[in-house]
C-alpha cells in the first residue's frame, strides 16, 4: 500500500494543478461561446485539432523514449541533450515544409489567405511545445511535482489573461486565441530550459540517438492513430452534407456550426480527460520506478481497480448532471459554462466520458508494453482504432451527426483498450480483474442512457430521480471496491 500511495500522492499534485489550471482555462469555454459565433469557434476547434496532429509527428516520440532510458542517471545529460538538439532541428524543418504547403492548408481550416498570421502563429505553438516536452517529462522523473504544476499553472494564467485582454481590450477575433497561447507556450518552455539547464552539459551521442528512436517511433503512428481518434472528427463533421445537418437539427444549423457546438460540448468530457491524464503523468514513471518489484503485479492490478472507482464516479457525476453543469453562471462574464446556442450537443457528453474512461484502461495496462519493450504493439493496435474511427464516421454521421462521431471515439478507444488489455495478459500477469471492472461500466452506463426511463418508473421530479440514481451508483461502486481489493491476488 505504500507504492500506492506514492502514486496517488504524484497523482494528486498533478491533480490539483490540472484542476485549478483547467478550471481557469474552462473559462475560456464560456467567453468563447458568448464572444464568437458557432462557425468562428468550429475554426477554432479545426486549428486546435490540426496542433494535436502536429505534435505527434513534431516530437517523434521522444518523451516516452526520454522517460524509458534517463532513468540510467548517469547518462541522463547526453540523452537529454542528444534528443534537445534533434527535435531542435527536426521541428524547424518541418515548420519551414508547413509554411511552404500553407496555402493549401489554409482553406482546410476554413481560413483564406487573409488569415496566414493564424497559422504562423499555430505553427509556432507546435515548435515550443516541442522543445518544452521533454524537460517537462524530466521533472516527472525526478518527481519534482511542484515546479512542473507551477509551469502548467503559469501557462494557464498567461494564456487566460490574454485573452482576455486582447478580445475584451482591443477587440481582436479568433486570432487573439493564438497569440496568447503562444505567447503561453513561450514563456513556460523558456522557463523549463532554466529548470533543467544542468543537463544541457551533456553531450549529442549517436548511439543514444539510435536508441531513442527505435524506441520513440512506434509512438509516431501511435500517437497519429490517437489524434485520429481524439480529433478527426471535427474535419468528418466540417464536410458533412449541408442537406444532413438540416435534417437533423434545423435550417439555420451549417456544418461550420455543428463543428463548434460539437467542440464545445466536447468540453465536458475533459473532466474524464483530466481524470486520465493526471493519472497517466504519475502513472508512466511510478511502474518504471518499480518494474522490477516482486510485487508489481498486484499493485498494478490494485492501481488499476482504483482508477476504475474514480472514472465510474466522474462519470455518473458529469453524465447525470450535464444539463446543470453548462447552465451555470459565471459571475464574472455574466454567462453560463457553456453558451446556450451550444446546447444542442449535450448528447454527446456519456459516449465521450465513456472513450476517456477506456482510454485510461488502455494508460493502465501500456506498463507491460513499456517494461517489456515491446512498444511496436502500440501503433498496431492505435491505428487499428483510427480505422474504427473513420469508418465509424463515414458511417454513422450522414445518421446521427454528432451523436455519430462520439459513437464512433466510444467504438475507437473501447477497441483499443480490450485488445491492449489482451496482449498485456499475454507479456504480463497483472490481476486487472477485467470482467468485473468491464461490469461496473455497464452498469454506470446503464444508469445514465436509462435515465429518462428510470425517472418515469419512479415518478419523481428530475432532481430526485437523479440523486436516487447516482446514490445506486455509488453504492454499487463501493461494492465493486470492497470485493476487489480484498480478492485482488485472481486476473
Amino acid at each position: 500500500m505504500r507504492k500506492l500511495k506514492e502514486l496517488f500522492s504524484d497523482s494528486l499534485i498533478y491533480g490539483v494543478s490540472n484542476v485549478l489550471a483547467r478550471f481557469i482555462n474552462y473559462l475560456l469555454v464560456p467567453f468563447y461561446t458568448d464572444v464568437f459565433s458557432t462557425a468562428l469557434y468550429g475554426t477554432v476547434g479545426l486549428v486546435y485539432a490540426a496542433i494535436t496532429f502536429l505534435n505527434v509527428v513534431f516530437t517523434f516520440g521522444m518523451e516516452s523514449a526520454y522517460l524509458r532510458y534517463a532513468e540510467y542517471r548517469e547518462e541522463a545529460a547526453d540523452i537529454f541533450k542528444t534528443i534537445q538538439l534533434s527535435l531542435l532541428g527536426f521541428a524547424t524543418l518541418l515548420c519551414l515544409l508547413l509554411w511552404l504547403m500553407m496555402p493549401w492548408l489554409l482553406h482546410q481550416f476554413n481560413l483564406g489567405p487573409e488569415s496566414s498570421g493564424i497559422f504562423i502563429l499555430m505553427l509556432g505553438i507546435v515548435w515550443f511545445d516541442t522543445l518544452g516536452i521533454v524537460p517537462l517529462a524530466e521533472l516527472r522523473l525526478v518527481r519534482k511535482t511542484i515546479p512542473f504544476a507551477v509551469l502548467k499553472f503559469v501557462h494557464v494564467i498567461i494564456n487566460l489573461s490574454l485573452n482576455f485582454y486582447l478580445i475584451l481590450g482591443l477587440n481582436y477575433g479568433i486570432e487573439a486565441v493564438f497569440i496568447a497561447n503562444l505567447s503561453a507556450s513561450m514563456f513556460v518552455t523558456l522557463m523549463v530550459w532554466v529548470f533543467t539547464a544542468d543537463l544541457f552539459k551533456g553531450t549529442w551521442n549517436g548511439e543514444w540517438m539510435k536508441k531513442v528512436i527505435q524506441f520513440g517511433w512506434p509512438f509516431v503512428p501511435a500517437g497519429i492513430g490517437f489524434a485520429i481518434n481524439e480529433v478527426l472528427d471535427r474535419f468528418f463533421l466540417n464536410n458533412m452534407d449541408p442537406a444532413v445537418a438540416t435534417e437533423l437539427y434545423g435550417a439555420n444549423i451549417t456544418p461550420e456550426d455543428i463543428v463548434g457546438i460539437y467542440n464545445a460540448c466536447y468540453k465536458l468530457a475533459v473532466f474524464m480527460l483530466l481524470l486520465v491524464q493526471m493519472y497517466r503523468m504519475a502513472w508512466q514513471p511510478f511502474f518504471m520506478r518499480h518494474a522490477k518489484d516482486e510485487e508489481s503485479p498486484k499493485v498494478f492490478g490494485q492501481a488499476f481497480i482504483w482508477y476504475n472507482a474514480a472514472s465510474a464516479i466522474l462519470f455518473l457525476a458529469v453524465a447525470l448532471f450535464k444539463e446543470q453543469i453548462v447552465a451555470i453562471r459565471i459571475p464574472v462574464l455574466n454567462a453560463t459554462l457553456i453558451g446556450s446556442d451550444y446546447w444542442l450537443g449535450l448528447e454527446i457528453v456519456p459516449y465521450l466520458l465513456l472513450a476517456y474512461w477506456f482510454h485510461g484502461w488502455y494508460i493502465n495496462f501500456s506498463s507491460g508494453v513499456f517494461i517489456k519493450e515491446k512498444t511496436k504493439v502500440l501503433y498496431k493496435i492505435t491505428l487499428m482504432g483510427a480505422a474504427i474511427t473513420i469508418v465509424a464516421n463515414l458511417a454513422l454521421i450522414p445518421h446521427f451527426g454528432m451523436i455519430g462521431s462520439a459513437v464512433a471515439t466510444l467504438m475507437s478507444y473501447g477497441s483499443m483498450a480490450l485488445t491492449l488489455g489482451y496482449f498485456s495478459r499475454k507479456i504480463m500477469h497483472v490481476p486487472y480483474r477485467l470482467r468485473e471492472s468491464f461490469g461496473l461500466m455497464v452498469f454506470f452506463a446503464a444508469l445514465v442512457l436509462g435515465e429518462p426511463t428510470i425517472s418515469g418508473w419512479l415518478g419523481t421530479g428530475w432532481l430526485i430521480s437523479k440523486e436516487l440514481i447516482f446514490i445506486s451508483g455509488i453504492s454499487v461502486m463501493g461494492l465493486y471496491l470492497w470485493v476487489l481489493t480484498d480478492r485482488n491476488d485472481e486476473f
